[in-house]
């Protein structure tokens, strides 16, 4: 399907209250990769191209269409929480009989596009469903063949037999079918049951006694089927889903030097020969080029890096690129709208923000540069500090190419230092500086003769 399926619609169920999280967050708004459980099937869901996608929502549902409002979705309540086959109900009268409707779950986002496209393929004239074949299936309705391998129906584990509880084969909820069959399967539904609820499991034994053939489909992994209803299962997807970045990432080339110790949350381009080592989290947008290394314990959100980058360990750098052959710390902090030239270097405990730095300039130690144009071939001592703020308003600082800034010291916005400029250590510099010439300020050195240090008082 690579474009609109004009005749394809999927519902999503989103109205479980989730009271196993112990949350005033509805449960499908938790997260993974710092993205909604939600948001992660809408964005499979979308990948399908279906002519519509209807998301049935229920408990805290404001909070649910306000948070994720710019999702292409059709909102619809499911005012009384009555089963999963009730919920479905809620939608199907909007469909027309010709589509194929397939229903997915908010809470399980780690189902696959290849899965869900195997599902699309096998209902246009059939009941869908996925199952995954599990070590220990306690808990989950079974699927039972007859002595040709047809699926007969699903049996839960409550109502299972010892035999049936043997099978391995469960059923992952998640289904597709022709709408007008849907239909007819859902009115058939009761809620003659221990929780007086409608099940839309209960539709597979529906399809099964009007002869409607049921197909399969295998999930490629338990991941996939794996619903949200304890934070200690969020923690377990959680690592699931990184556990599949980091697979994609290195299908891409990039070494990891552990793959369980990476954190992606958000979209990540690669060049080739990109080394990460451990700890390292990626978030929103990030672009790493070319022999890129990112040193341990570091943390880049919305960043483009370009090629030969070294990004030694126990950074945070926002929202800012990186030019060519830029070194990076380690402990360095460079905040948003900052912009490095090429060959930059940035070491330790420097920090900047809303600055830009041109080629082959050096920050090395304990400074903080903040709203400053820094020119190319610059060197800026230890402990410089560019006074941006004086309490109400931020002005900015400008050093031109090759100046040279000697240690602590202070340039007091707005002021230009000039090219070739040398700034003597220990001053503070409130005036323009004329380029290729030294300027300091400093009071004249003393020496005052039989001073004594303090001490402390003996206690009476």
């Amino acid at each position: 399907m690579t474009t609109r399926n004009a005749t394809f619609s999927i519902i999503i169920l989103a109205a479980g209250q989730g009271t196993r999280m112990k949350s005033g967050l509805p449960k499908v708004l938790h997260e993974i990769g710092a993205k909604p459980l939600l948001e992660h099937v809408v964005v499979k869901a979308r990948k399908l191209q279906p002519h519509q996608i209807y998301v049935v929502y229920g408990h805290g549902g404001e909070k649910v269409k306000n948070r994720l409002s710019a999702l292409p979705v059709q909102w619809i309540e499911q005012a009384q929480q009555l089963g999963t086959g009730h919920a479905v109900n809620q939608a199907i009268p909007l469909i027309p009989d010709d589509h194929i409707v397939m229903v997915l779950y908010g809470d399980v986002p780690l189902v696959s596009e290849t899965t869900l496209r195997s599902l699309a393929a096998a209902s246009v004239k059939a009941l869908g469903a996925v199952t995954c074949e599990l070590t220990e299936p306690y808990g989950y309705g079974r699927i039972v063949r007859d002595a040709q391998q047809r699926v007969v129906r699903v049996v839960e584990e409550k109502d299972a037999t010892p035999e049936q509880r043997a099978i391995r084969e469960i059923n992952a909820g998640i289904i597709a079918a022709p709408a007008v069959l849907l239909r007819s399967w859902l009115a058939a539904l009761d809620n003659k049951n221990a929780n007086g609820e409608y099940y839309l499991t209960d539709v597979i034994a529906k399809a099964v006694a009007q002869g409607v053939e049921v197909k399969t489909v295998a999930a490629a992994g338990m991941q996939e089927i794996l619903g949200v209803n304890t934070k200690a299962q969020l923690a377990e997807l959680e690592r699931e889903y990184q556990w599949l970045q980091a697979q994609q990432l290195m299908a891409q080339g990039v070494t990891l030097r552990d793959p369980r110790r990476l954190d992606v949350r958000g979209e990540i381009s690669v060049g080739k020969d990109v080394v990460i080592d451990v700890n390292v989290v990626l978030e929103g947008r990030v672009e790493l080029g070319d022999r890129t290394y990112i040193g341990p314990n570091n943390i880049l959100r919305e960043v483009v890096v370009a090629n030969d980058v070294t990004i030694k360990p126990n950074c945070i750098i926002e929202e800012a690129r990186l030019g060519a052959g830029c070194e990076i710390g380690p402990f360095a902090r460079i905040r948003p709208a900052t912009v490095l030239a090429e060959k930059v270097h940035i070491g330790n405990f420097v920090e900047l923000k809303k600055s830009d730095v041109g080629p082959g300039s050096k920050i090395n130690h304990l400074s903080y540069v903040g709203d400053t144009t820094v020119g190319s071939g610059v060197n800026v001592g230890a402990g410089t500090i560019t006074c941006n703020y004086d309490g109400a308003n931020k002005f900015r600082t400008i050093i031109g190419d090759n100046a040279f800034i000697g240690s602590d010291t202070q340039l007091i916005a707005p002021v230009e230092i000039g090219a070739g400029a040398t700034i003597g250590a220990g001053s503070t510099i409130t005036q323009n500086t004329p380029p290729n010439e030294l300027t300091l300020s400093r009071v004249k050195q003393v020496t005052v003769k039989g001073w004594k240090r303090p001490v402390k008082k003996k206690p009476e």
